[in-house]
């Protein structure tokens, strides 16, 4: 069959530029552009790079931002059908795979961090200091490698020297060489999604009942906190259900290969730029110290003067 060799042997067919790739190639760029502006000025103020929230958001950021780049080339290569060594997919795999899942993972631990500064406020300078942070975000790292580490340990078990060096299609059930290997990556997929799941709903009812039982300033604060959740929330559950999106294409994969092609766009769109573009709205809009700063440094410090004439 066509979709078969196509992602097996090497072999690749040319297709025209469409609106649907430069529509996202503008997108991605857009992003980038904005993430980058971001991330700067994360690291122009101390207050940002020496607060938990901030640390934690500008890792979501860079993770964002390698994996927009990174699933964007691969987009590319399987729109165009471009083969590539095994072994150099193996790389764009590994990456992908990671970043995949710190992005959820720090989210969540935005969350949490949010319980603990509306819950437990007395205690939120003592847990949420910078080393804590960096502890955190290594953690993050480490628990989402662990999905990687099983699926590429069992491949090079089962793969041979010379499957490295042959081409094909980058993709990831390239790296799937038997069933119950796909079997058992949704169910470390789906432990993750419900534990994700758990901790969400957990720092929501917490918060709830804070907010029910808050009066004056601290009620408002405490409701734009939920907001804030909320909106984590929507974005995290974008993120979670990318998770689910390669057992589906793999599933359409096996009945038409442009179909999959298809599927994998819409998936591309829906749940992995749809989520990133909510990164900039929570913090970069909707946080008053951040957004000063923002408008600050991208106008060049002439927002301050005009205030100032």
């Amino acid at each position: 069959m066509p979709n078969n060799s196509s992602l097996d042997g090497g072999k690749s067919f040319s297709r025209p530029i469409n609106d649907r790739v430069i529509f996202v190639q503008v997108l991605v760029a857009v992003l980038l552009s904005i993430n980058f502006v971001l991330i700067a000025t994360f690291f122009m103020k101390e207050t940002f790079y020496t607060n938990m929230r901030y640390i934690l958001f500008a890792n979501a950021l860079f993770s964002d931002c390698i994996n927009l780049i990174i699933t964007d080339l691969l987009l590319i290569f399987i729109y165009f059908s471009v083969p590539l060594q095994t072994w150099s997919c193996l790389i764009f795999f590994i990456v992908s795979s990671l970043y995949n899942y710190v992005t959820p993972l720090t989210l969540t631990a935005m969350v949490l961090e949010r319980y603990v500064a509306i819950c437990m406020p007395m205690r939120h300078a003592e847990l949420c200091t910078t080393r804590s942070t960096f502890h955190l975000i290594l953690t993050i790292h480490c628990i989402s490698a662990v999905p990687c580490v099983v699926v590429i340990s069992i491949f090079s078990a089962s793969s041979t020297l010379a499957f490295y060096t042959s081409r094909r299609i980058c993709s990831v059930e390239m790296f799937i060489l038997h069933k119950w290997q796909g079997h058992l990556r949704s169910a470390i997929s789906q432990f993750y999604f419900l534990m994700m799941c758990i901790i969400i709903v957990f720092s929501y009812v917490k918060i709830m009942k804070v907010a029910k039982a808050a009066s004056g300033e601290n009620k408002k604060s405490t409701w734009k906190g939920i907001r804030t959740v909320i909106l984590h929330s929507f974005q995290l559950t974008l993120c979670l259900i990318q998770l689910w999106c390669p057992f589906i294409e793999a599933a359409v994969l096996q009945i038409d290969y442009m179909l999959f092609i298809n599927v994998r766009y819409l998936n591309y769109i829906t749940f992995i730029l749809a989520p990133r573009c909510l990164s900039p709205l929570i913090y970069g809009l909707r946080d008053d110290l951040f957004f000063q700063a923002v408008r600050y440094y991208a106008l060049c410090g002439l927002y301050k003067k005009q205030q100032s004439c």
